[in-house]
């Protein structure tokens, strides 16, 4: 794809006092800078002022983020080297806000020309015909991005540019920059180009983008057109496909300035801040089961089960967490209909239309069919054909007892095992509301506290106290406190000794 902008949003509007004419740019004491000299500029202001250089980047701080900025202020094309969902495409768009936000350009340039460096000879003749009084545009820096995605099928037309046979056939000679149409990294002269997954690109095609990183001009078949590009090239690669001999040709790894390697989440903090950040979630979620869910993902990404060299990607907790998300507002939708009505009104002994509504906030029981739903995500070593599911599993029980050792370790909850010794069973599942679950347990001691050190606060609504209910239930469970069954209407039965 070519330049990114969101979906049926407006072009921004240059503001009026802007200078709009040549003579009015250089009587404003404007000053041409090359697209590495901008970015170096502003990255030093910001780092001056103490604002926020990378907004939306988690993690990064003391490791890829100082390597990103010793290349943009040393003028370097990069390389971002990481697995799958790491953020490398989010940390190049972020580069974006380092350029000005409105550049002068020669109106109907394709190749973005500043008034006062004009490239082709159209362009200068023109600027040399009308002088101070040419017209000039303002391009907004949202404009002054491109994007590739490396795919086989890309060929040198797409990225560098091809002949116009319909020019050459209106009179035009091969000599004429006027003959050429041109691709997407010269239409993005005065940007920044972003190739996503370069190892894909083709060798041959990997070729044409030699003269661009290196002399900074372009040749279109054997023909070579002086256009002195001004770009900052930036790719991302996996390193599986970067160190496999032949997949970039050497001349290529060689241009780039410098290699940032980039990594998933350091810690378990820091996970949790990018599932905050980046979930759409159309429920509320609590803390405790945003953490079961981070734990999980660590958990698989670190699993000998699965192939290290794929990765497993950031946006397999955020689309956990999602999916989690998405379960317990299934549950209040279901509940609010003729069926959880009538469960309702047989629960309290009485079918009282008045019922509180369920409010849709997620348990720790939701979680479980993420490992069905989120499975395509995770590249599984050869020897688990058949177990994914099981080992999906497994690895989410122990992050729920990591959390729930983590959260409420030396807490007292033989309330809770006492009300099952006495022969108590509660059940609980995707479909039994909240009133429900807290009517079985009644009021026991400790429950206080343990919704405290879940922080769900003094006071939580109906809904966030039997989530924090059925998380201490399934945490005695899996620290052989207490017995579980699954009946086959797929309740979650707790009591008896396991």
């Amino acid at each position: 794809m070519g330049r990114v902008t969101a979906p049926n949003q407006a072009l921004p509007v240059p503001p009026a006092d802007l200078p709009g004419t040549l003579g009015a740019l250089r009587a404003a004491g404007h000053r041409y800078q090359t697209v590495k000299q901008e970015l170096r500029h502003n990255l030093l202001a910001r780092m001056r002022s103490g604002e926020d250089r990378f907004p939306g980047i988690v993690g990064y701080d003391d490791s890829v983020l100082p390597e990103v900025e010793r290349a943009l202020l040393a003028g370097h094309d990069m390389v971002l080297l990481g697995e799958r969902g790491q953020g490398k495409t989010r940390l190049i768009r972020a580069l974006v806000a380092l350029l000005d936000e409105w550049t002068p350009v020669l109106p109907g340039s394709v190749l973005n020309e500043h008034p006062l460096h004009p490239l082709t000879p159209a362009s200068r003749a023109s600027v040399a015909e009308a002088g101070d009084d040419l017209p000039i545009g303002w391009l907004h820096r949202s404009m002054r991005y491109g994007e590739k995605l490396a795919t086989p099928d890309t060929s040198v037309g797409d990225l560098i540019g091809d002949v116009d046979p319909i020019r050459i056939a209106q009179g035009r000679t091969l000599g004429d920059p006027e003959t050429i149409h041109f691709g997407l990294v010269p239409r993005t002269n005065r940007g920044i180009f972003a190739v996503n997954e370069l190892p894909d690109l083709a060798e041959r095609i990997q070729v044409a983008l030699l003269n661009v990183l290196e002399e900074r001009d372009i040749q279109v078949r054997g023909y070579q057109l002086r256009l002195p590009l001004d770009l900052f090239l930036v790719a991302s690669a996996n390193p599986e496909d970067y160190t496999n001999r032949g997949r970039i040709i050497t001349p290529l790894k060689d241009r780039f300035g410098a290699e940032v390697r980039t990594h998933y989440p350091v810690d378990l903090e820091l996970e949790l801040a990018l599932i905050r950040q980046e979930a759409d979630m159309v429920a509320e979620v609590p803390e405790h089961v945003l953490e079961v869910l981070a734990r999980f993902a660590r958990a698989v990404r670190e699993s000998p089960s699965v192939d290290p060299r794929s990765g497993v990607s950031a946006r397999f907790a955020i689309a956990a967490a999602e999916t989690v998300a998405a379960a317990a507002l299934r549950r209040a939708g279901l509940l609010a209909g003729p069926a959880g009505a009538s469960a309702a009104g047989s629960a309290s002994g009485a079918g009282d239309a008045t019922v509180r509504p369920e409010q849709p906030v997620a348990r720790v029981g939701d979680a479980v069919s993420v490992t069905s739903t989120l499975r395509g995500k995770v590249e599984f070593e050869s020897g688990e054909e058949g177990r994914e599911i099981e080992v999906l599993a497994h690895l989410l029980r122990a992050a729920t007892a990591e959390t729930f050792l983590a959260r409420l370790a030396g807490l007292d909850l033989s309330g809770f095992t006492a009300l099952v010794a006495e022969g108590a069973v509660i059940e609980t599942g995707e479909l039994v509301s909240s009133a429900e679950l807290l009517r079985q347990v009644g009021t026991v001691p400790g429950l206080a506290k343990a919704l405290d050190r879940l922080g769900l606060g003094d006071a939580p609504t109906p809904e966030q106290a039997a989530a924090g209910v059925e998380f201490v239930l399934e945490g005695l469970h899996l620290t052989r406190r207490l017995g579980k069954d699954v009946t086959d209407s797929g309740r979650t039965v707790y009591g008896g000794r396991s």
